[in-house]
């Protein structure tokens, strides 16, 4: 039987707690405005990244804004009291702009670019290229607040993720969400929409209106 559990919190042995202490101390000294940045945090382009207040990160995450001539100008925009887990990975040449009170899960990856194109239009990029040499198709990445996006996600280029919104687990998000809906799915599609006249979560048809 499913059941509720309000709030939990963690059993941490001396040796734990011995090293958030540390790690506390290492994140005020570094990052100010941060509640606690986990060891391997790498962050590359740090004049253009604005990490908000009280975050949060797992291990192993890599904050990237990456320089392209037009680089005196803010390209990872995290807003307050975001929470990212293990091996997240954010690049930006452009911009990534993610709102208040998000939480990230382990492995997820967000990127504004890619390698080459590939719509099957005019722009496409020969498969004679080698992969490293090709042009960087760049289209912003927006994610609103108090969002909640499962572990192994993809958040691609040109991607809107509106407020409220839940990416499943392993989603490919290559097209936008809207507001108070459930995405899943390679690609990921709407599964679900939060209903304000029932308060519930319901399905939806592929016109967006209820089940």
């Amino acid at each position: 039987m499913t059941r509720i559990i309000e709030k939990i919190s963690n059993k941490y042995s001396l040796l734990n707690k011995i090293g958030l202490c540390m790690t506390v101390i290492k994140t005020k000294l570094i990052w100010k405005k941060a509640r606690i940045i986990r060891r391997g945090m790498i962050i590359r382009g740090k004049s253009m990244i604005d990490l908000g207040i009280g975050l949060t990160t797992g291990i192993n995450c890599r904050i990237e804004a990456l320089c392209t001539g037009k680089d005196d100008c803010i390209k990872i925009k995290i807003g307050n009291k975001v929470q990212m887990n293990d091996s997240v990975h954010i690049a930006a040449l452009e911009s990534v702009t993610i709102g208040d009170n998000v939480l990230i899960a382990s492995h997820v990856y967000i990127s504004d670019n890619s390698h080459g194109c590939y719509k099957g239009g005019d722009d496409d990029t020969s498969p004679s290229i080698p992969p490293v040499s090709r042009y960087y198709f760049v289209n912003p990445v927006k994610i609103g607040s108090n969002v909640w996006i499962g572990e192994s996600a993809m958040i691609m280029p040109g991607v809107t993720i509106g407020n409220g919104a839940i990416i499943g687990a392993h989603a490919v998000v290559n097209r936008s969400i809207p507001d108070n809906c459930i995405a899943a799915g390679i690609p990921a599609k709407i599964i679900k929409r939060y209903n304000e006249t029932t308060k519930r979560w319901e399905k939806t048809a592929p016109d967006g209106s209820f089940i």
